[in-house]
């Protein structure tokens, strides 16, 4: 047995793939926190830097991917999901917040799992948007993000397949329910009170 010339086999393979991880974890890692920004920027409403932020993410991941390409099993590892995961998250928040259409997984360049669990975090943020339309008192808006909620979370739901082919999404779906949940309690409360300064307000102006 040569297992000098073996060894040097391995090394050499496992050098490769070493390297393509090297390669690709930064770039994964400053998607991540472009990502992450852009959602920033879009509750700032700074369309300019949103898209900015969101193109330099998609570059990132890009590269990443290219990295990675003669390595599968390092690419599905799981930090390459998680940063394709903040940048579907990033880009579906932009779309309802402005009231876009959805671009679907393809569109953005995403694996429907990434798509799927980018799609329920975008939930809590559509919350937090909702909570800041409330207290600009924009309360029929607040109903119809309300509603796109509710009908994201019946999608994810309706994805009956084991976490492993999703990448726990039915996590992602139990967690999203009771944002909604929360999020329709508060709106609800608002909306009672809104009605009935109105019917005050009508009252004392008839007096």
């Amino acid at each position: 047995m040569d297992l000098d010339a073996i060894g040097n086999e391995l090394r050499a393979s496992l050098d490769a793939k070493n390297a393509a991880r090297e390669q690709a974890l930064p770039l994964c890692r400053r998607a991540t926190r472009l990502s992450a920004n852009a959602i920033r920027a879009v509750h700032r409403s700074e369309e300019a830097e949103t898209l900015r932020l969101t193109a330099e993410a998609r570059t990132c991941l890009d590269e990443a991917a290219e990295a990675m390409a003669a390595h599968p099993d390092v690419k599905y590892a799981g930090f390459f999901h998680d940063a394709a995961k903040e940048y579907a998250e990033a880009r579906l928040t932009h779309a309802l917040v402005a009231g876009q259409p959805l671009p679907s997984a393809g569109d953005i360049g995403v694996d429907p799992p990434a798509y799927l669990n980018g799609m329920g975090e975008a939930v809590g943020e559509m919350r937090r948007h909702l909570l800041d339309l409330m207290r600009r008192g924009q309360l029929e808006r607040s109903e119809e993000i309300l509603g796109q909620m509710d009908e994201i979370y019946y999608l994810l739901i309706s994805m009956d397949y084991p976490d492993a082919v999703t990448a726990g999404l039915r996590r992602t779906s139990d967690a999203i329910r009771g944002i909604i949940e929360r999020t329709r309690g508060d709106l609800t409360v608002t909306l009672i009170q809104d009605k009935l300064r109105s019917a005050l307000e009508s009252k004392h102006g008839e007096a």
